[in-house]
């Protein structure tokens, strides 16, 4: 709502006119909720003092607004109450109350490092290869290091960044910040603090949800990019004209960025509908936990898989590399799946009913928009207000309601001191 009252000032545009509600609601939701999807191009319509309330609401959503206050609260008073510590432990991950300030910093540590980096890398790059001024450079690369970073996919640029296709100093930073943002803050500060000890202990002993978040990545990564090469390689409107170079960077890229980063590089609304149902899955699934990413968690796919594998061995237990999953933690990553399709399917319906736009277009926008991963066909804008009004509501939902739901889930968590009789229904 802070960001909706900014944006709505005529001082946020860029020809002084003041936004309109809608307008204005959207895009600061999108930026919070570090989606992406935009009703107007964010470097023409907005000012400077507009791009600098997206880039602050990107920062603030990204981070985690619990975070933030914690943090603002430890750097101001040198403390934080027990209640701040409880929820900055809850949003962060950490493993205890004595972790809370060690995570806060390093979580601050890691995201001004790696934005400060790519943002220096963009802006060498885009003053020495497309000669723009200092300030401009250092702008540009900057709004794009810390829109790539927390996930967001809010680019200046009308084309995202499709300008900038097959210019590997461009793209590769983007996509590293992007896997950085997306793994979970938990999966980055463990991967470095054991890091520091392998030097020391020669071991490398990663938790469970560590190994599970890296391998399914990378698992996703490389599918990903496989796929988006072999079904647009002959296509004449996005890798069809490229170098097969050009073609292995834009499918890597454009991987990456399914996992809800938001840009692209390549035109979305001339891919095939067989590229974009792949996307769909891809952004559904979303990245990893406690971190910049949305969709269900790549966590939640992992288990569900192992649930299901289990099933086909006729094991008794679900079991990933070498442990066996609680059976509370099988139900609560089927719920959250079969709730994300849930919302997903009944807000497809309800934009089908709106609009007149195929349902390729409209599911890739309402999966986008869940998903937190901001890339669009082009439909966004074209769009009556009350689907603008049905996408708020998915970004905010998919920002917040897999975390939430799954903390109800284990706050409601309870013994039961009898079992009831079993029946077994037929299954399929």
């Amino acid at each position: 709502m802070v960001g909706t009252v900014l944006l709505s000032l005529p001082i946020a545009s860029a020809d002084g006119t003041e936004p309109g509600f809608v307008t204005a609601l959207f895009t600061s939701t999108s930026a919070v909720c570090v989606t992406g999807l935009a009703v107007v191009d964010t470097g023409t319509y907005w000012s400077g003092f507009g791009q600098g309330v997206i880039l602050a609401l990107i920062q603030v959503g990204g981070f985690g607004i619990m975070t933030m206050a914690s943090l603002l609260a430890l750097l101001i008073s040198g403390r934080l109450r027990l209640r701040m510590q409880l929820t900055a432990q809850a949003e962060t991950r950490s493993l205890g109350i004595g972790d809370v300030r060690r995570v806060l910093l390093g979580v601050a540590g890691c995201t001004l490092a790696v934005e400060l980096v790519v943002g220096a890398v963009l802006a060498v790059r885009l003053r020495q290869g497309y000669g723009e001024s200092i300030g401009d450079a250092v702008y540009l690369g900057y709004f794009h290091a810390v829109s790539a970073f927390n996930n967001a996919g809010f680019g200046l640029h009308a084309d995202s960044l499709s300008g900038y296709a097959q210019d590997a100093w461009i793209l590769l930073p983007i996509a590293a910040a992007v896997i950085l943002g997306g793994i979970g803050f938990p999966v980055l500060l463990e991967l470095l603090r054991h890091r520091r000890r392998r030097r020391t202990t020669g071991r490398r002993n990663w938790t469970l949800h560590t190994r599970l978040t890296v391998i399914t990545t990378a698992a996703l990564l490389a599918a990903g990019t496989v796929l988006t090469c072999l079904l647009e390689w002959t296509n004449a409107g996005t890798l069809g004209p490229h170098t097969v170079g050009g073609k292995i960077l834009d499918g890597f890229f454009h991987s990456v960025m399914s996992r809800t980063a938001g840009f692209n590089s390549l035109d979305i609304g001339a891919m095939r509908a067989s590229t974009l149902l792949m996307t769909c899955v891809l952004m559904f699934i979303g990245g990893g936990s406690a971190g910049t990413a949305g969709g269900i968690k790549v966590t939640t796919f992992a288990v569900l898989a192992a649930a299901m594998l289990a099933e086909m061995r006729g094991e008794p237990a679900s079991v990933m590399l070498g442990r066996r999953l609680a059976p509370h933690t099988l139900r609560q990553a089927l719920t959250v799946a079969l709730a994300g399709i849930g919302v997903v399917m009944a807000s497809t319906l309800a934009l089908l009913t709106m609009t007149g736009y195929p349902m390729e277009s409209v599911l890739f926008e309402v999966v986008s928009a869940f998903g937190t991963v901001g890339m669009s066909t082009g439909i966004t804008a074209g769009l009556p207000t009350g689907g603008h009004l049905l996408l708020v509501g998915l970004m905010f939902i998919g920002r917040l309601g897999p975390i939430t739901l799954v903390s109800a889930l284990a706050l409601r968590e309870r013994t039961r001191r009898y079992e009831l009789p079993e029946e077994r229904p037929v299954i399929g």
